[in-house]
This record gives C-alpha cells, sequence and structure tokens, in this order.
C-alpha cells in the first residue's frame, strides 16, 4: 500500500507539470483557433509538438520499477486528440512512441503501442462528440480505457510474463488513478475556460446591444439646445443621465401654436429594457395626443386609457403635462403622480406649486386628472425633474431631498439662464453623490421667460403660485 501511494505521488509531480502548461495553453492565440475551429496545417503540427512534447515528459518523469517506468505518458497523446482530433493524436503519440523505443526494455514495443493507442483513442472521442470538447465523465473513462489497452498490450506482447504481470500488478492501481484525474482536469479546465468565453461573448453581445438602444432612447428625446433658436423670448434646456444603459426617464417639449409651448417630463416604473421600452410607447403616444388636444388634463385622461389598453406588465408612468402661454406666461398644468416643478422667480424666491389630483398613467382606466395654472413673469424660470434628482444617494445612504434642491435654486438669485440652472443642479447632485453608484435615472427640464429689458414698464399685480385656478373640480370628469 505504502509503496502505490509513494508511486501515486510521483506521478502526481509529473501530471500537475502537464496540466499547468495545459492551463498556460488554453490562454494562448493558438487555442482560441482550436475552439473556434479555425485551426491550419501550422496550427496542427504546433498541437502535435506541445501534446507530443507532454508524452515525452510523461516518460522521462516516470518511475522505474521492477524493468518498466510508471508513467503519464498516455496523458498527452490522449489530451492532444481530444483537443485536436485524430491528427494530432496520432502525431502525439509517435512521438511518444519514438521516444519509449529508444529508450528500450522489455516493455517497450507495447508501451510505444500503447502511446499511438491512447492518441487514436482520444482522436475518437474528438469525433463522437463532434469536433467539441467532451464532457468530464468521457475523458475520465478515455483514461480508463487507454490504460486498460496498455495493460493488455503489455501482457500479450511482452516477455517473461511472469515478469510483466508483476509489473503491471504494481503500476495498475497508481496509473489508473493519476492518468483519470489529469484527463478529467484537463477537460474540466477547458470546458470551464470555453463557458468563461461564451459567457463573454454574449456580455460583450448584450453591452453592444444596449448601446444601440441607448443611442435609440436618447434619440427620441429631443437634444438640440437651444431648441427654438429664433425664439428670443423664452429659454429652454433639458437633459437625461439614465443610472444604467437605458432607462424608463423621459422629457419632451414642442409648439402647439405660434404663443403655446407644452412641456412634459416622466418617470416609468422599473429599470432597464422594459422601462426604455415602455417610454417610448409613452412618449409616442405624448406626441400624438398632445398636438391634439388643448387641456392638460385632456391629454392625460386620454394618454392614461391608451396605455391601460392591453398593459400585460402592468408598467406606469408618472408625468407631468404643461403648457405655457408664451405672450402672457400663464402655466397651465396637471400631473400623474409626478411632483409639482418650482418656480425661481427673477428676484430669487423659490415656489414649489402645488400638486393637482391625478395618478400615475396606466394604472386604472378610470383615473381622473386636475390642472392647476400659475403665472411666470418676465425673468421667472420653472423647472421640472424626476425623482432621481431629490432621491440621489450619497454614500453614506443620505438622499439629496428637495430642501437641497430649493438651496441651489435659490442660489442662482432668479439670474440664471435654464441651461445654467440645470447645470448648478445636475453638478449639486453629483458633488453630493460624490460617485456613490445611482439606481434611478437623473432628469431635468428648464424653462425660463426672458427678463423684463431695462427701463420696460413692470407688469401690473405679479400672480404668484398662490393665485391658482383650478380648470373645475378636482377630480371631475375632464
Amino acid at each position: 500500500m505504502k509503496e502505490t501511494l509513494d508511486l501515486v505521488i510521483e506521478l502526481v509531480k509529473s501530471m500537475a507539470v502537464v496540466i499547468v502548461v495545459a492551463y498556460l495553453f488554453t490562454r494562448t492565440k493558438t487555442y482560441h483557433e482550436v475552439m473556434d475551429r479555425r485551426l491550419g496545417w501550422k496550427g496542427r503540427m504546433l498541437l502535435i509538438a506541445i501534446f507530443g512534447a507532454f508524452s515525452v515528459w510523461g516518460t522521462l518523469a516516470g518511475v522505474e520499477i521492477l524493468g518498466g517506468i510508471a508513467n503519464t505518458r498516455d496523458l498527452g497523446a490522449a489530451l492532444g486528440g481530444l483537443l485536436g482530433g485524430p491528427v494530432v493524436a496520432l502525431g502525439a503519440g509517435l512521438i511518444g512512441a519514438l521516444q519509449r523505443l529508444s529508450m528500450g526494455g522489455f516493455v517497450a514495443v507495447p508501451s510505444a503501442l500503447g502511446a499511438v493507442a491512447a492518441g487514436l483513442a482520444g482522436g475518437g472521442v474528438y469525433v463522437l462528440f463532434k469536433r467539441r470538447v467532451a464532457p468530464v465523465w468521457a475523458a475520465v473513462a478515455l483514461a480508463f480505457f487507454t490504460e486498460t489497452v496498455l495493460m493488455v498490450l503489455n501482457l500479450l506482447i511482452a516477455r517473461p510474463f511472469d515478469e510483466v504481470l508483476a509489473l503491471v500488478r504494481q503500476v495498475m492501481p497508481a496509473m489508473y488513478l493519476v492518468n483519470a484525474i489529469g484527463m478529467g482536469l484537463f477537460v474540466f479546465i477547458v470546458r470551464n475556460e470555453e463557458r468563461e468565453r461564451r459567457t463573454a461573448a454574449q456580455k460583450e453581445r448584450m453591452e453592444g446591444e444596449l448601446t444601440v438602444a441607448r443611442d435609440i432612447q436618447r434619440g427620441i428625446v429631443p437634444s438640440i439646445f437651444p431648441p427654438f433658436p429664433e425664439r428670443e423670448e423664452f429659454d429652454l434646456h433639458a437633459s437625461l443621465e439614465s443610472a444604467r444603459e437605458v432607462g424608463g426617464d423621459l422629457y419632451d417639449f414642442f409648439l402647439l401654436d405660434d404663443d403655446h409651448l407644452c412641456l412634459t417630463i416622466g418617470d416609468v416604473s422599473g429599470k432597464g429594457v422594459p422601462a426604455s421600452l415602455f417610454m417610448a410607447v409613452t412618449i409616442t403616444l405624448l406626441r400624438a395626443v398632445g398636438h391634439r388636444v388643448d387641456a392638460p388634463d385632456e391629454a392625460l385622461a386620454r394618454l392614461n386609457t391608451a396605455l391601460c389598453r392591453d398593459n400585460d406588465s402592468a408598467m406606469f408612468v408618472t408625468l407631468f403635462f404643461g403648457t405655457v402661454d408664451l405672450r402672457s406666461g400663464e402655466l397651465v398644468y396637471a400631473c400623474g403622480g409626478h411632483m409639482p416643478p418650482y418656480v425661481v422667480r427673477a428676484d430669487g424666491r423659490v415656489e414649489e406649486l402645488p400638486q393637482p389630483h391625478g395618478v400615475g398613467l396606466g394604472v386604472s382606466e378610470r383615473a381622473r386628472y386636475a390642472t392647476l395654472t400659475a403665472t411666470l413673469e418676465p425673468g421667472d424660470a420653472v423647472l421640472v425633474y424626476t425623482d432621481g434628482v431629490t432621491e440621489a444617494m450619497s454614500y453614506e445612504g443620505a438622499m439629496f431631498g428637495p430642501a437641497r434642491l430649493e438651496e441651489v435654486l435659490a442660489r442662482g438669485r432668479g439670474r440664471l439662464d435654464a441651461g445654467e440652472l440645470l447645470q448648478d443642479v445636475r453638478d449639486a447632485v453629483w458633488d453630493f453623490a460624490a460617485g456613490a453608484e445611482q439606481y434611478d435615472d437623473l432628469t431635468l427640464l428648464a424653462f425660463r421667460r426672458a427678463p423684463q429689458p431695462a427701463g420696460a414698464e413692470t407688469s401690473p399685480g405679479r400672480e404668484t403660485a398662490g393665485a391658482l385656478e383650478g380648470a373645475g373640480e378636482i377630480g371631475a370628469q375632464p
């Protein structure tokens, strides 16, 4: 028993060198050509040389015992067949066989034949599994088969028979065990590396598809600012930053006519690709509805009905929808579960507008919406945003919150244009987050009426956010 254990230890040392070198080989260009079935004759010759060297090493690092050599020679030839097919198997087996014949001994001929047989058996398994890497169990079975063939060849060919039988009995347990472990371990390494390559390729493909999806999504929302350079009576800017490759936030704006501008911003429930698809549907329907309906509450009601239809995913979107009279500055708005905007007055005061009644769109076809009205004087700005702003997280787990947002808006003293106002808010949020990972999209839209020209007469009776007119009773039928 002790002799067998010592023999196993010595053979494991020899086998370990083969496995380590084989593992390093799986990181080479030639190996990738083998796995991609792009191996030419030069590649095959290289494989023959590598696995032939493994076979030679198995003999040289073997243990001389009873006139023979306990070895891992067949491991190199069989592995060559498993990975490179019959041609590589035969070449590697012949290299191992010739080297063993050169050493002589009463078992030299059957041992040499065994090396060739091991290679051809590996090539046969390669063909059996249709040129793919065999499973671990098949590799272990191959090792037992090749060692059995070697033992039978020795018993049939080598003489004297008594000495051959004694040799076989002595080395058979150790060679079966070590070669089986080596064969199984190598195939496990190869299959695991192949799995990693497939996973990496799938990840790369998915990242490419998500990049395309992100570009498409960004192409859906307006991205050129200023969007109406010929209009000097107002300033408009917006930005959208997704927490993932694609997200569910949206914004849009368009002129209903020469004197009325529509502003909207929304946040779809959920994250990732499903949210981005629902966002695309929402903004498409919104543009169709918004151009046909004057009242924001009616626009939300019609959009809600369309989104509820066949909504098997049970997704919904919170939405702000408002129209601005560019002559008077009157803002009429409705909210479908979305937080109301802030108004930054020309004198620096910051006011949060009241939130009109309304739930998220896509929840219930029976939902009703209401409108409220506020007036934007010359120099006043309105900021609408998604909760990715106020719910931005720091490393310590604190939220940015409405109070910080109001402080940032007040800091501009009402002197910033729409683009500067947005940049101030974005910078403040990212400074607060300090690199912490964010889990929600950050979307902002700012509109500002042009300031009163110097020396011009100011309009009487500024209407503040408190002077609100409900467009019908809250919750009434639109």
